[in-house]
């Protein structure tokens, strides 16, 4: 129970901060519920239900002090992309909910496993490209409501005149409006506020809260102009005024089977962006957070916005970024945002019914367009060209291929490439500065004393079935230039494995060696390898073969001072 941990010294000073925080995210939640709810193809309810008990839930069992739980956009598109493939016997809602008590369920049974690590799955470049994709995704499908046309399923850029003249000018109107200011009340309005005197966080803090700005000035307009009525504008329509109540139906095994896929991927996938925001945040305050009970936690979250009519939920990036800068503390402040949504939904739901859909349809454009990263894209094709070729597969593959096809096509050439440089490790021919004691690629460095009837290789990777065909290929390559070579000394300081395939790759090159009259040497090796290798056979086979403390070791003792030393001028390596 994490919970006990920040309520055992909780202050006056912690509750201030909460309060504040949770006042402001609650302003911010209440928009984007609703939002991100109509992008599911929900009713707007499901979204404000799942901000209610879900952030009660992870404020108890969560380990992040500031992380927000609630609907978000890319769990959101994923859920809409698994409600059009849902069985027709069940309704949207249903479906809903099921995929939330699948996913909680599937995330608790990760957290008792302690499989945290799925997080390392998703490597960078998957999720920036995943996630740039799926923004690009959303803010098409967000077009219709913004401009209040109607777009048929395919069309291309050649049609976008004539589809232009079906636009519906009121909403129009009211898109530019809230669109302008929300993208205003980013940077601009927090640096006029932070002018006027108030404290940079408090001004970040208050710039935030322009959706509810958006929302509320757009509803007025339309009921006090009738935009809804005369004049056609869409609004999200009656909400129930009732708070949520507990109970689920059980679904049908065909049902679990249809959705079980999606809801895996939608809760990895939420589970992944709210580690990676809550571990940033937490290192911020020197604090600490721990993967697998946030499994637990997210997972209990899931399975309560099940149970209560809501969609499946995460840790928002946006509204997590609001309550840190808004001063939270700990997650009391989670739990009044919760408590301030519930009171909106027991006494203002009449008055939401005239919100228009091109409010929350700009809210979602604005929140989601940050997402997409260009800057990493190009930083990662730059600096690594098999990265930034998985990164632009990934989102060519949401794009192409949908949502959850895109993202398997990421994971695994993001997998694939792991396995191709592990496949290939670096070697790197050492040679002794003269001296010292250390030794160093002789391809990066100049004057390093070498011996012709000694061979000290370095790999830099662990050993595995993977590697061990071409570790034998390069090595006896290498012995074959040599033909004065006695000694291979295989200079382990890069090694922090050996697999079973490794470790017969060894013994074979071993006894290759030696019937050409070359003995085979060890040096450097780790203590846990080493720990490995100490009864196995290799030990037994490698004499007169010898484990070295060091590299120089090797070279004192198989080197004597009376044997000649050449010494080798490269340019080093650029």
């Amino acid at each position: 129970m994490p919970l006990l941990g920040w309520a055992r010294g909780y202050s006056r000073e912690d509750l201030s901060g909460d309060v504040v925080a949770g006042v402001i995210t609650a302003i911010l939640l209440v928009p984007q519920a609703m939002a991100f709810s109509l992008l599911a193809g929900l009713p707007p309810q499901a979204g404000l239900y799942a901000s209610i008990l879900p952030p009660i839930i992870y404020a108890v069992l969560g380990t992040s002090r500031t992380l927000a739980v609630g609907p978000v956009s890319v769990a959101s598109i994923m859920v809409a992309q698994a409600l059009a493939q849902a069985p027709t016997t069940t309704g949207h809602l249903t479906s809903a909910l099921i995929l939330a008590l699948l996913g909680g369920a599937l995330l608790i049974i990760f957290g008792l496993l302690r499989l945290g690590l799925l997080a390392n799955f998703l490597s960078h470049p998957v999720l920036s490209g995943f996630t740039t994709a799926v923004a690009v995704v959303i803010i098409l499908a967000q077009l219709p409501s913004l401009l209040g046309m109607h777009l048929p399923i395919s069309w291309s850029v050649t049609q976008l005149p004539q589809l232009l003249t079906g636009l519906h000018w009121p909403t129009v109107i009211l898109a530019a409006f809230a669109v302008a200011l929300l993208w205003l009340s980013a940077s601009p309005l927090a640096r006029m506020l932070h002018a006027l005197g108030m404290s940079a966080r408090s001004a970040r803090a208050a710039s935030r809260t322009a959706p509810l700005v958006v929302v509320l000035a757009s509803t007025l307009a339309v009921v006090a102009l009738r935009l809804d009525g005369a004049h056609g504008v869409a609004v999200i329509g009656d909400l129930p005024t009732d708070l949520p109540t507990f109970g689920l139906s059980v679904p049908t095994w065909e049902v679990v089977a249809a959705l079980l896929p999606s809801a895996a991927l939608i809760a990895i996938v939420g589970y992944v962006e709210s580690v990676s925001i809550a571990k940033t945040l937490a290192s911020r305050r020197r604090q600490s957070i721990d993967p697998n009970q946030e499994l637990i936690a997210l997972g209990a979250a899931n399975v309560g916005a099940a149970v209560s009519g809501g969609m499946p939920v995460a840790g928002g990036f946006s509204r997590t970024m609001v309550n840190h800068d808004a001063g939270a503390r700990t997650q009391a402040a989670a739990i009044i945002t919760a408590l301030l949504v519930a009171a909106v939904v027991w006494l203002f739901a009449p008055l939401l019914a005239h919100v228009p859909k091109v409010a929350l349809a700009a809210i979602i454009i604005v929140a989601v367009s940050r997402l997409i990263d260009v800057r990493t894209a190009l930083a990662a094709w730059r600096y690594d060209r098999v990265d930034g070729a998985v990164l632009a597969a990934t989102a060519l593959g949401v794009l192409l291929l949908g949502i959850e096809n895109g993202l398997v096509v990421g994971i695994v050439l993001s997998l694939l490439s792991y396995l191709w440089r592990a496949s290939r490790p670096h070697f790197a021919e050492l040679g002794r500065v003269p001296g010292s004691e250390h030794f160093r690629n002789v391809l990066r460095y100049t004057h390093l004393q070498t011996w012709p009837h000694i061979l000290l290789l370095r790999v830099d990777e662990h050993l595995s079935f993977a590697n061990t065909a071409y570790l034998e290929q390069v090595l006896m390559q290498r012995v074959a230039h040599k033909p004065q070579l006695e000694h291979l000394v295989l200079v382990c300081s890069g090694i922090n494995g050996v697999d079973f395939s490794a470790l017969e790759m060894l013994l074979r090159l071993a006894a290759s060696l030696r019937e050409a009259g070359i003995t085979l040497h060890l040096a450097e090796v780790k203590g846990p390898v080493m720990d490995r290798l100490r009864d196995t056979v290799l030990m037994q086979e490698l004499p007169p073969g010898r484990v070295f403390l060091s590299a120089h070791e090797a070279v004192e003792t198989l080197a004597p001072r009376s044997a000649g030393e050449c010494s080798v001028q490269v340019t080093p390596a650029a």
